[in-house]
């Protein structure tokens, strides 16, 4: 029986969706060598390249900028130059506008499979980026030296070893269970239902989010006047709202919504998520480290997801680029590297974990004291310029320790 052939990296990513591309390409000229494994075919694209709408953050659009990323965009981000939060029957909303701060926009909006195809084509780029697609890991191991993965391709078995192991392989990550990594889960009981609208007044680069009883709405602004939107139910009522027709749907998102943004009158396809918090309890092991979704997945209230995910890739290749040129025989998967990666995610994640589930939580509440001092909340807040700067930096994913690449703030 032939031997497996056999690849030796020095960092390997798993998962080639939107985290672990920009990680590829975050690392491209860093001096290792970098080798990335998909799971699907570049015909049959990745879970993440879907048609939700992204709101990247002004640090996301910089970082993607200077990664060379948004030039290959079919269609440029729709900029987000106004944000309004409101909740449904209490007083009391916040108003940011990005000429108060003062910054030319807090972020703009894509559609996740443009961008998934042009984080491809610029992997395809980085010359010192192997790429195995379609390929999947059936095993790893970490060892002193190195992990050792067992990769499937339809040309047959291979043997990848590599001293750094990253894994940007989504939420249910089957690296981190090898790696025997827990994670603390929490079921929101939504299902989060996404789809295009049309309304009957120009969107003005506002983005909308509204608190319901029922969970949050939200309306990303588009090109041509559209909205991206997004509705949470309850997962109990996800299956009587997919049957819905597109007027009763449009409908519904109408009463939910109401009428700030005109009368909605025509919906594209719509999708469904199941709502989960799901947060590894470790970021490393030996030899390995999480990314984006396979790290943390969060309630998309804010739009942090993505953002969040981003940011690990930016500090990752930032710590290798550093390990790199410390010394010529570097050890990519040191464990001070690994040390110093978790401890430079702590504030950010956590600051943006707290955010988002603190956000779907609270504005869910009933109880009339919750009401009382929610909506009091939401006025000091937004008599608060020091308070609306904060929000405002958190949203545009400027808050607390950058990474080098996100230093220089455009204004």
């Amino acid at each position: 029986m032939q031997e497996p052939e056999l690849a030796r990296f020095d960092v390997v990513i798993v998962g080639g969706g939107l985290v672990g591309c920009s990680l590829a390409i975050a690392l491209s000229g860093s001096g290792w060598s970098i080798g990335l494994i998909e799971q699907h075919s570049p015909e049959l694209a990745p879970p993440g390249f879907d048609d939700r709408n992204l709101a990247l953050s002004r640090a996301s659009l910089l970082a993607l900028q200077r990664l060379q990323v948004l030039p290959l965009l079919d269609t440029p981000p729709e900029s987000i130059n106004t944000i309004h939060v409101s909740r449904a029957g209490e007083p009391g909303n916040v108003h940011l506008s990005a000429a108060e701060h003062p910054v030319d926009r807090f972020g703009g909006v894509v559609v996740a499979r443009e961008l998934g195809h042009a984080l491809r084509r610029r992997v395809q780029q980085c010359t010192d980026v192997a790429v195995w697609s379609p390929a999947k890991v059936c095993s790893a191991s970490a060892g002193m030296e190195n992990v050792r993965l067992q990769v499937q391709r339809p040309q047959g078995a291979f043997t990848v070893e590599a001293r750094l192991l990253l894994a940007a392989d989504g939420s249910d990550s089957p690296l981190r269970q090898a790696m025997g990594i827990d994670e603390t889960v929490h079921d929101y009981a939504q299902h989060l239902f996404v789809s295009v609208l049309q309304a009957s007044r120009a969107h003005q680069q506002c983005a909308w989010e509204r608190f319901t009883e029922h969970g949050p709405v939200a309306l990303l602004p588009m090109a041509h006047d559209r909205f991206g939107s997004v509705m949470a139910v309850a997962s109990t009522d996800a299956e009587a709202v997919t049957a819905l027709s597109d007027d009763a749907y449009l409908a519904l998102f109408q009463q939910r919504f109401g009428w700030r943004a005109g009368r909605f009158t025509r919906v594209g396809k719509r999708s469904a998520y199941a709502m989960r918090l799901r947060v590894a309890k470790q970021l490393v092991a030996p030899r390995f480290a999480l990314l984006g979704n396979a790290a943390q997945t969060l309630h998309p209230i804010g739009a942090q997801g993505f953002n969040l995910g981003l940011r690990d890739a930016l500090w990752m290749a930032q710590l290798l680029g550093e390990q790199h040129a410390r010394q010529a025989q570097a050890d990519p998967g040191d464990a001070g590297m690994l040390q110093r990666y978790a401890a430079a995610r702590v504030e950010d994640r956590q600051r943006t974990l707290d955010f988002s589930d603190g956000m779907a939580r609270l504005f869910v509440r009933q109880a009339w004291p919750v009401r009382v001092l929610r909506a009091a909340g939401m006025m000091l807040l937004e008599a608060s310029p020091l308070a609306k700067r904060r929000l405002a930096e958190q949203a545009m994913g400027l808050a607390g320790r950058l990474p080098r690449i996100l230093q220089e703030r455009a204004q």
